[in-house]
């Protein structure tokens, strides 16, 4: 099998050498292109507490190191707008045509999907076309049914749950965004179970492959693809073109 060309959820940290370690790991793993959002707006110590205890932190991702990276990629790299919803909507208004998605992430700001502030960004969002990436919890308010909630208010965006839902076995998550044609399924990090039952319950078009890079290792995810069964029309639908499509790029 194939590896997929683009890798739809990998992060950039604004430190020395985070560019070509990136460059590095894709080129390693035969990864053509990704698409990048700011890490290392949290410290990983405070966001596992958050992710048990709830909480957030008011933190400006450092979008233009993203953007600046992307630039020096030659296009290899394409740029995620990591929003704060504590900073007005105006702020990615301003920047969107810089950018090809937004990233909203209660795990990080601890911000509802239910809030205004967050009602505002995906309002943005989806006048200019960039899909919503997001990262949900199980907790009220920033759990898959609340995704599911917000993409019913806007069903002319475009939406994708990361990293498999809420869990390694989250099958319920699968359940929750099956009849709502607008959320796409991102497969970093849940077990292949998972990935094998989002196949058959949701189509190879509404599947992304992602690695969460750096902190998970792309031949880590590709070692998951390996092993469920799929043909190479499906891999080419959630390795690659899906990726081109939500995103608005025209394929190389």
């Amino acid at each position: 099998m194939y590896p997929p060309a683009f890798d739809f959820h990998a992060r950039l940290a604004p430190v020395p050498g985070a560019l070509p370690r990136l460059i590095a790991a894709l080129d390693a793993s035969g990864i053509d292109r990704a698409l990048v959002a700011a890490g290392g707006t949290i410290a990983l110590d405070r966001l596992a507490r958050q992710l048990v205890e709830g909480g957030g932190v008011d933190t400006q991702p450092d979008n233009d190191a993203v953007l600046a990276a992307c630039h020096e990629s030659g296009g290899r790299l394409v740029p995620c707008y990591f929003a704060n919803p504590y900073r007005p909507a105006g702020w990615y208004r301003k920047r969107a045509t810089d950018f090809r998605a937004l990233e909203i992430s209660p795990a990080v700001h601890g911000v509802a999907l239910a809030d205004e502030r967050v009602d505002e960004l995906v309002a943005v969002a989806a006048e200019v076309g960039h899909p919503v990436y997001v990262v949900c919890l199980i907790r009220p308010g920033a759990g898959v049914a609340d995704l599911v909630a917000l993409a019913r208010r806007y069903p002319d965006g475009v939406f994708v749950l990361g990293h498999s839902g809420t869990g390694n076995i989250d099958f319920h998550a699968v359940d929750l965004i099956a009849g709502v044609p607008n959320i796409l399924f991102e497969t970093s990090g849940g077990y292949s179970s998972v990935l094998a039952e989002a196949l058959r319950r949701l189509g190879r078009e509404r599947l992304l492959f992602g690695t969460e890079y750096p902190l998970q290792h792309p031949d880590v995810e590709l070692a998951k693809y390996q092993a469920v069964p799929m043909s190479t029309v499906d891999w080419e639908w959630i390795g690659r073109r899906n990726a081109y499509r939500v995103l608005n790029l025209e394929e190389s």
